[in-house]
């Protein structure tokens, strides 16, 4: 009977995600429209921090309680995750075309954040005792610091009103758009926690562990929304919706998910990571830069490799 009811309301979170997702493209590229907005912003901003909602309710509960793997595990399996696989499969279902301003800006952006984020933990690898990271506050402070940096830079981007946006007709009214991309964003976030809710009641009554619970059914139940809205995107040609949506979500589970909470409850210690997680987190958006900035059109072939990735790291989170 339990099992049962898991996977009824794990189907019907999935349904819920995908419908709402699409309405949500659809309202925040009509915000974007109708405010004169470069929809790369919108995507940076509303769309981030609708869909890395779930990762914050999890970070925060899960530092509190002194769970803080659960926290890193998200942030980082998602910085992954993102890239990776939700990149990679929205680039198969359609070539996604890169703007020239993403390449010099957005992505440059992306690529500084990451590498301070990896170095702070890079650091932690090497000190005492050895393969255990002690995340304090003062790592909490510089990733918000950086958050608030790119906040800065998207402030000034409207105000300058410099960036490009499209001119086409907006297929909602400004105030169904607005009311669209509030309900789906919440939507969004109720339907991901019921996955994840009854994805992990299924992996437990499975008897799965809970490294393995972590990394697969958590991080990629949280990126759901991530990837529902990317590739929806994607299809319906909404290419700066696409990428703007996962820069800016890596941005904030960095500098908002994993900084803010620590700040507030101190740090924690974790034996989960190592090296080897570092590596694919650097990877990840170094690889995306790169294949942006070769051609300005992240390819099927690129998409490929990116999912290639994916096999090799999840392979090594099963096999050690």
């Amino acid at each position: 009977m339990v099992l049962v009811k898991a996977i009824v309301l794990l189907l019907v979170g999935f349904i819920l995600l995908v419908k709402c997702s699409d309405i949500f493209v659809d309202a925040i590229s009509s915000v974007a429209s109708h405010f004169k907005m470069s929809k790369m912003m919108i995507a940076l901003t509303i769309g981030a921090f609708g869909t890395c909602a779930p990762e914050l309710a999890i970070s925060f509960n899960s530092i509190r309680i002194g769970t803080g793997d659960i926290a890193l595990a998200n942030v980082v399996g998602s910085c992954i995750i993102n890239i990776i696989l939700v990149i990679g499969i929205a680039c198969c279902v359609s070539p996604i075309r890169v703007k020239n301003e993403s390449i010099k800006k957005e992505l440059p952006i992306l690529l500084v954040v990451t590498s301070m984020f990896v170095i702070s933990l890079l650091f932690h690898c090497f000190e005492y005792p050895k393969n255990v990271l002690t995340i304090n506050r003062f790592d909490g402070l510089l990733y918000v610091f950086f958050f608030i940096m790119f906040m800065f830079y998207i402030v000034s981007v409207v105000k300058a009103k410099k960036s490009p946006f499209d001119i086409h007709k907006p297929k909602y009214k400004i105030g169904k758009a607005i009311i669209y991309t509030i309900i789906c964003a919440i939507i969004i976030v109720l339907a991901s926690d019921l996955v994840v809710d009854n994805a992990v009641v299924l992996a437990s009554l499975l008897g799965v562990s809970t490294k393995i619970i972590t990394m697969t059914i958590v991080v990629i139940g949280t990126s759901l929304p991530e990837m529902t809205m990317t590739v929806l995107s994607a299809r319906k040609g909404e290419f700066d919706i696409a990428l703007g949506n996962i820069i800016g979500t890596n941005i904030f589970n960095i500098g908002v998910v994993l900084g803010i909470p620590i700040l507030i409850y101190g740090g924690f210690t974790s034996s989960s990571f190592n090296i080897i997680d570092m590596i694919f987190v650097q990877l990840a958006a170094t690889l995306l830069y790169l294949f942006s900035r070769n051609d300005r059109v992240l390819s099927r072939k690129e998409g490929a490799v990116f999912i290639i990735l994916f096999v090799i790291y999840y392979s090594y989170l099963f096999i050690f």
